[in-house]
């Protein structure tokens, strides 16, 4: 299938992702965890110990996965739950104090911005962009060895089902030389409400405005078939030939599957580090001061050459203020070991660690959660 797996690995660098369980913290990531790069003490930990959950994308489940592994390491007789049901649920708990912080690929929506603000004893809450993960355009296409290219519009098509076989001729545009199959395309979306869904769909809004006009977190259910999960539609694709799904790139690369090139405007773009790391040198935020609100609409319209802008900014969403001492005292010592995790590791289950200023920004907000 592809140039194929072990090209696709090398060209992701550390993009690449290793076997690891989507639905717990797996022995391979407690024996990760223990050596290795990240695993120096980390200064300043409070030590509380205690049960701290959080809840929401399952985008960066391989990232909490990790991120727990080393927190009750550093911190012992210390607990971290996190349930990856989805960015819309992990607002939802948030907002009712059901978990210390909530995972999501999109911010609050105005709506909740006051609700949030009332589960925090009155104080705002906080959108931290701690997790960066590029999305794939990933498919199962027998019989073809070359990446297949795509741009913003095509893929718009292709998710709104005005193209629905892959030789279609603006497919085969894109692909000047490679022998299209007339295979249907199954179109896989998530089922539930998802950041990601939201994500790529603002992405096809804002990048090919003319074929896409809808965006929120569930998707429309007009073309395709859901499944639950990043590891649902995965695993539905990696079973269907002429399947196609938008994802994580991790959870793409460890089943396997083929990723597309994207043409965002100026010439067919490979999603590797290089890259998504082009696209974050020019992220703007909507918001200023510990709101770390990340500008999607210009990010995803990014024409930069060799930029590849669909990238997802996972927020944690904390209470600037307004925790008990305990769990306050919790969610600092577990940002901050995030914060010490953003390296090799991780990039290993498929992220981009940050890094200088933005890691700075990001660390001066955790410190001054109250």
């Amino acid at each position: 299938m592809i140039r194929t797996r072990s090209r696709r690995a090398a060209l992701l660098g550390g993009i690449a992702v290793v076997s690891l369980a989507a639905t717990a913290c797996s022995e391979s990531a407690d024996t990760t965890a223990t050596g290795g790069e990240g695993s120096a003490a980390v200064e300043g930990l409070s030590g509380t110990t205690g049960t701290l959950s959080a809840e929401g994308a399952s985008s960066q489940q391989k990232a909490m996965d990790l991120f727990g592994t080393v927190y009750q390491q550093q911190v012992p007789g210390a607990q971290f739950n996190y349930t990856a049901s989805g960015s819309g649920s992990g607002q939802k708990q948030f907002i009712a104090a059901q978990v210390a912080f909530g995972g999501s690929d999109s911010p609050l929506s105005d709506e909740q911005v006051p609700e949030a603000a009332k589960r925090c004893g009155g104080n705002e809450a906080w959108h931290l962009p701690l997790v960066i993960g590029p999305v794939a355009v990933a498919y199962h296409l027998e019989g073809v060895s070359d990446d297949i290219v795509l741009s913003p519009e095509v893929i718009a098509k292709i998710f709104s089902g005005k193209i629905s076989s892959w030789d279609d001729a603006a497919i085969a545009a894109l692909n000047d030389g490679v022998d299209l199959p007339d295979t249907p395309i199954n179109v896989v979306y998530r089922s539930e409400e998802s950041g990601t869904s939201d994500n790529f769909q603002k992405f096809l809004k804002a990048a090919a405005p003319g074929e896409w006009d809808t965006t929120g977190k569930s998707f429309p259910s007009a073309t395709g078939a859901g499944a639950n999960g990043s590891n649902g539609v995965v695993t539905e694709v990696s079973k269907t030939n002429g399947g196609i799904t938008y994802v994580e790139a991790g959870f793409a690369t460890e089943q396997g599957l083929s990723i597309a090139q994207i043409d965002f405007g100026e010439g067919a773009v490979e999603l590797n580090d290089k890259s998504v790391g082009k696209a974050l040198d020019n992220l703007t935020y909507k918001t200023e001061g510990h709101n770390m609100v990340v500008d999607s609409t210009k990010l995803f319209e990014m024409k930069t050459e060799g930029a590849y802008p669909l990238v997802l900014t996972t927020y944690e969403i904390v209470c600037s203020a307004g925790y008990d001492e305990e769990t306050s005292k919790m969610v600092k010592d577990f940002l901050n070991v995030a914060l010490n995790t953003q390296n090799e590791r991780l990039e290993k289950q498929g992220y981009i660690p940050v890094s200088g200023n933005y890691a700075k920004k990001l660390k001066d907000a955790v410190d001054a959660i109250q």
